[in-house]
Formats: C-alpha cells, structure tokens, sequence
C-alpha cells in the first residue's frame, strides 16, 4: 500500500456497479452465482439493502494496474493522431475511473436486525486493514438503522475471517448446511447481539481506535 494513499468510505451508486462486480469476483473466483449488473441495480433500489464502497482517489495518473504514466498515454494519444489509426498500439483503453475501488460491502435489514450480504475487497489490497474497516463502517450503519443485531455466514474453512468477526463480539450461533454452491461447503452462521449494550458499545469504540492507530495512513488526516 501506498503510504499515502488516502481511502475514503460512501454509499455505493450506480457508477460504481461495474468496479464492484471486478471485486466480487476478484475476491471469490470460485463462488457461485456471482452478482449481476442487474442484480447490483435491483438491490441498489432495494430498501432494505444498504452497500457500501471504499475507495481512492485515482489521481496517480495510472489505469487500474499502474501499468502507463501519463506521459507515456499522452505521447501514445499524440501518435494515434499523427497516424490516423490504430496501427501500432490497437484500440485505446477506457480511461480509468476517478474512484478506483478497492472493496465493497452491504446489509440486509430486516426490522432491528442487519444481515451481512458481503464483505469483500480486492486481493491486490488485502492484508491492509480494508477488510476490517469495512466492517465496522458496516457496523455503524447497522447501528445507524436502528439494528439491535447483526449476523453474517462465512464458510467453514475461513477461519480468519472467523477470528476477525469473533474479535468484533460475534459468536457462532449454528450451521447452514451445504451452503456455497460451488463446493457444497457449509456455512457458519454468527452473529452479534444487544449492538447498543454499553459493553458492547465500548469495546467497538476501542476497536476502531486501535485500527485507526495501525492502519493510519489510510485515513484522511482531519
């Protein structure tokens, strides 16, 4: 990570469908079914779906992979026009969007209580701390919407994503059985309880502060 790379957390928005498709599936290649552009559309009207994006600036004057500077662009676009076609180089790329996301995640609610639907962030940005703000940017939303609980499924397997939403309050509360469609993995449910409670409540506090402590470079600094 950039150590001055900025990331700034909002609602998702139309403009912002394709980019998260690029993350569902970056983050859960083998997962099926994958979200459509459709389907991000319907739940983006959906009132009780609630998405969240986090994202950069994309002001380093590259595309998604950092592959050209811009001077180099500039000095491609110049020959492009002297030559009349695209002999040497093909079709030019769309350039890169403004916002460059890197994860996006998103509830369900259903009376007072939140439902995770996802969590993900791209595997080029892992290990970076993303994961964990997004979950307690979602958190606060839920609280935000009058959630007294919020629960979530994660596989099996992922025990670090267990260890992560353990430290966050929640606890294993039961089995769906053979839930992910691409490996018949069973899901473990958890969930978190009583969001508003003064105990719970203060050990969020102190979990957003020591991440912000760690990971500081990521926040805008105020």
């Amino acid at each position: 990570m950039e150590q001055n790379s900025h990331y700034h957390v909002r609602r998702m928005r139309d403009g912002d469908i394709d980019q998260a498709l690029e993350i569902d599936l970056d983050a859960f290649p083998t997962q099926w079914p994958h979200p459509t552009a459709n389907s991000f559309h319907h739940e983006l009207r959906n009132k009780l779906a609630h998405y969240l994006v986090i994202y950069r600036q994309n002001d380093t004057g590259t595309d998604h992979e950092g592959s050209r500077t811009i001077g180099v662009k500039e000095i491609i676009s110049y020959i492009r026009h002297f030559f009349g076609h695209d002999r040497f180089f093909g079709p030019e790329k769309t350039p890169a969007p403004k916002e460059y996301l890197v994860g996006i995640a998103g509830i369900w609610m259903m009376v007072d209580e939140a439902h995770v639907t996802t969590i993900a962030v791209r595997r080029s940005h892992k290990l970076q701390g993303l994961g964990e703000w997004l979950l307690t940017c979602i958190i606060e939303l839920a609280l935000q919407l009058k959630a007294k609980m919020i629960t979530l499924e994660v596989r099996l397997s992922n025990t670090v994503a267990q260890a992560l939403y353990e430290k966050y309050g929640f606890v294993k509360a039961g089995i769906r059985k053979k839930y992910y469609s691409d490996n018949a993995e069973d899901a473990l449910i958890m969930s978190a309880d009583e969001l508003t409670s003064s105990s719970f409540q203060s050990r969020f506090q102190q979990l957003k502060a020591e991440h912000r402590t760690r990971w500081s470079h990521c926040y805008i600094q105020l």
